[in-house]
C-alpha cells in the first residue's frame, strides 16, 4: 500500500504535464512553424506585456498598490540598457539587462518612497509624477539618445558571446526565456515570506503593522521588484521588438495598457498576466478583421482605434463589477468543469 501511495504521489498532475506541452511547443514548435509575422508582431509584443504586466501584478493585485507609470519604467529599462551599450564596451548582454533592470529598480523605490503615506487614489497621482518627469528627462536631455534630437535610440543586435539574435525566431527565444526565468522567480518570491507580506498589507495596512509585517520595507520591495520587472520588459520592447523606440512611444496611454492588462486578466494572478496580455495583443488583430469583413473599407484605422477603446472599457466595467478576478476566473471554471472527477484517494 505504501508504495502504490508513493508511486501515485510522483504520478505528473495534469497542470504539470500541460506546462510541459507549453514548453515544448513554445520552444520546439513555435520558432520553426510560426511566421516572422506571428513572430515579431503578435508573440514578442504578447511576451514583453505579459512580464511588464507582471511586474504590475506584483505591485497592484499582490501589494496593492495603485501605479500609473508602468511606461516610465519601461522607458528607464530602454534606455538605460541602451546607454550601458554605448557607454560600457564589452558588457555582456544579459549583464546590460539584468543592469538596467536594477536601474529601474531603484528609480521606482524612490518614487515608492510616498506609500508610506499616501493610499488608493492619491498614491496612483504621484506614481503619475515618474511618467511625467521620466518622459520629459528623456526628450529634455540628449544625452540618454546619444545626443540624437528626437530623443529616438536604434537598439543594437542582441548578442551573448559569438551567438546573435538576429531573426524574428532568434529574438522570441530570447524574448521567451527571460519572461519564462523571471516569471518563475517571482512565483517563487510570491510563495515566501516576502509574498505572504504583500498581501497582508494589501488586505489590511493596520493589521499587518500590528503583527509585524514592516510596511516600508515591504512597500518599496513591491515597488523595486516591480520596476525591475517593467524594466526588463522595457529592454526587451527596444532591444527584441521595436528595435527603435522614442520617448513618445512609453506616454500614459501605454501605463493604461499595462493595467488594463492586469484589470482584464487579473488582479494577483500571474496567469492572468499573461492571459490579459494575449487578450490585448491579439484583440485589435481580429477586432480588425472582423471589422473589415462586415463594414468594408468604411472601418479604417481610425474606426478600428476607437472601436477597440470602447470594447475594452466596457470589458473593464464588466469585469469590475461581474468578475473581478478577470478571465483568470474564467478560465478556471472552465478548467475545472472540462477535467474529470478526482477519484477519493485509497486509504493506507
Amino acid at each position: 500500500m505504501a508504495l502504490l501511495a508513493s508511486t501515485k504521489t510522483n504520478r505528473p498532475t495534469a497542470e504539470t504535464l500541460w506546462i510541459g506541452i507549453g514548453i515544448v511547443v513554445a520552444y520546439g514548435v513555435v520558432p520553426l512553424a510560426g511566421s516572422d509575422y506571428l513572430l515579431d508582431a503578435v508573440l514578442t509584443p504578447f511576451l514583453v506585456l505579459a512580464l511588464a504586466a507582471v511586474g504590475l501584478n506584483v505591485l497592484t493585485g499582490y501589494a496593492g498598490q495603485v501605479s500609473l507609470g508602468s511606461a516610465a519604467f519601461l522607458a528607464v529599462g530602454a534606455y538605460a540598457a541602451y546607454n550601458l551599450h554605448l557607454r560600457v564596451p564589452g558588457l555582456p548582454l544579459l549583464v546590460d539587462v539584468v543592469l538596467a533592470g536594477g536601474i529601474a529598480a531603484a528609480i521606482g523605490i524612490v518614487f515608492g518612497l510616498p506609500s508610506l503615506r499616501l493610499r488608493g487614489f492619491y498614491l496612483a497621482v504621484s506614481t503619475l509624477a515618474a511618467q511625467f518627469f521620466v518622459q520629459w528627462a528623456l526628450t529634455k536631455f540628449g544625452w540618454f539618445s546619444n545626443d540624437n534630437p528626437s530623443g529616438v535610440i536604434d537598439a543594437p543586435v542582441l548578442r551573448i558571446g559569438s551567438v546573435s539574435f538576429a531573426t524574428a525566431a532568434e529574438r522570441y527565444v530570447f524574448s521567451l526565456t527571460i519572461v519564462v526565468v523571471l516569471t518563475l522567480l517571482t512565483l517563487r518570491l510570491l510563495r515566501s515570506q516576502s509574498g505572504r507580506n504583500f498581501i497582508a498589507v494589501r488586505d489590511h495596512e493596520i493589521a499587518a503593522k500590528v503583527i509585524g509585517v514592516p510596511l516600508l520595507r515591504t512597500k518599496l520591495l513591491a515597488f523595486g521588484i516591480s520596476s525591475f520587472l517593467i524594466g526588463v520588459a522595457g529592454v526587451l520592447w527596444a532591444f527584441a521588438y521595436l528595435r527603435t523606440v522614442e520617448p513618445a512611444g512609453f506616454n500614459l496611454d501605454r501605463s493604461f495598457q499595462i493595467l488594463f492588462i492586469i484589470i482584464i486578466g487579473g488582479l494577483a494572478s500571474l496567469r492572468g498576466s499573461f492571459i490579459g496580455a494575449a487578450f490585448i495583443v491579439v484583440f485589435p488583430l481580429l477586432l480588425s478583421r472582423i471589422g473589415a469583413a462586415v463594414l468594408g473599407r468604411v472601418f479604417d484605422s481610425g474606426v478600428l482605434e476607437m472601436s477597440q477603446h470602447i470594447v475594452i472599457g466596457a470589458l473593464i466595467i464588466v469585469f469590475l463589477i461581474a468578475e473581478p478576478r478577470g478571465l483568470i476566473a474564467l478560465w478556471d471554471r472552465a478548467w475545472s468543469a472540462l477535467r474529470p472527477a478526482r477519484r477519493p484517494a485509497i486509504p493506507t
